[in-house]
């Protein structure tokens, strides 16, 4: 299959992206779940990047709004609030964490949640004396080098070496780590995040393909052309301001995210016929063509393939995985 990415458009598109977000909202909407802190906590604080740094461990085929919800009640309760703070996770037993995080829905996949919440709080507590600030000062605060070490750093556990940081270190996670640590913690002292990458979800997926900046046709498991879509919007910023600073892909993270749910998740992925598209902040830049995208798979014709790209695309193969064995 092949598909092209559209970087003249994406340069047209990005700064709509970043000023909309900022003034009058992506459909309405200027703020994101994870914007509010719990109550009675300082923002930029221990206890605020802990909070940060352990919900969005589970941000993984979640409801946002519901799993960011789920996250302030567990801290505001006093009985549950302890589930933030390393030491006190480190003496809690794995039954008590395992009901505690069950009772406002936090966790979901229990088991499984229960494990990466233990995780990553016990390795902070034993590894950065129970504080994010001391892990991300010895990466030098390099942005870069934070998601090699969320991927890399282990310790032995139960016999075998364990990851400090599980899902936390994947390829969504990490950059929307970094993002929420500037953006809601307010770390303004983090180096060469344009060379992080955009955090693509299925909403940033969606949303991209939509808008034409990667489109083509193709057919298959949508985590595949995540990369296209990283590189996309890697080349679409580049040379647009944010405020005072250079432009970076994190920077259309927000706006991406609100453009796909409240408005082309209701997009008809057939026809791409869009009941928003005349009142929709980028409604101008909507591309014709089947969009469908269900159960992690994604089925896309929205046109200009090998045969009739265009001046200004770049045509990329996508190439399909192979199974083991497979020549």
């Amino acid at each position: 299959m092949i598909l092209s990415y559209d970087i003249e458009k994406g340069r047209q598109v990005a700064p709509i992206l970043y000023e909309a977000f900022r003034t009058t909202g992506i459909h309405g909407r200027v703020d994101m779940p994870e914007d509010r802190p719990p109550a009675r906590v300082e923002t930029g604080s221990r206890e605020h990047l802990l909070f940060l740094t352990l919900a969005v461990s589970l941000d993984y085929q979640r409801d946002a709004y519901a799993l960011w919800e789920s996250a302030r009640r567990t801290y505001e309760d006093p009985e549950t609030r302890y589930l933030f703070d390393p030491g006190a996770l480190h003496e809690a037993s794995y039954a008590r964490v395992f009901a505690d995080l069950e009772k406002y829905n936090l966790s979901k996949k229990h088991h499984a949640d229960t494990t990466i919440w233990r995780t990553v709080g016990i390795s902070l507590y034993k590894k950065w004396d129970g504080d994010p600030r001391n892990f991300l000062a010895d990466c030098g605060y390099d942005g870069p080098t934070i998601l090699r070490r969320l991927k890399e750093d282990r310790h032995p556990a139960n016999g075998r070496m364990t990851w400090d940081f599980p899902f936390l270190r994947g390829k969504k996670i990490g950059p929307l780590w970094l993002r929420m640590l500037r953006d809601n913690a307010g770390i303004d002292c983090m180096k060469n995040l344009d060379l992080v990458p955009i955090p693509v979800d299925i909403h940033v997926a969606r949303a991209s393909l939509c808008l034409g900046i990667v489109r083509g046709r193709y057919e298959g498991r949508l985590k595949t052309i995540f990369e296209e879509i990283r590189h996309a919007w890697a080349e679409s910023v580049m040379g647009h301001a944010a405020g005072d600073r250079p432009m970076i892909a994190l920077d259309v993270d927000e706006p991406l995210w609100h453009l796909s749910r409240f408005g082309c998740a209701k997009r008809d992925p057939e026809a791409g016929r869009c009941p928003f598209r005349a009142r929709c902040e980028l409604g101008a830049f909507c591309v014709e063509g089947k969009v469908a995208i269900e159960r992690q798979m994604v089925s896309l014709d929205t046109g200009k393939s090998e045969e009739d790209g265009s001046s200004g695309e770049e045509r990329v193969a996508v190439q399909k995985g192979r199974c083991p064995g497979e020549t």
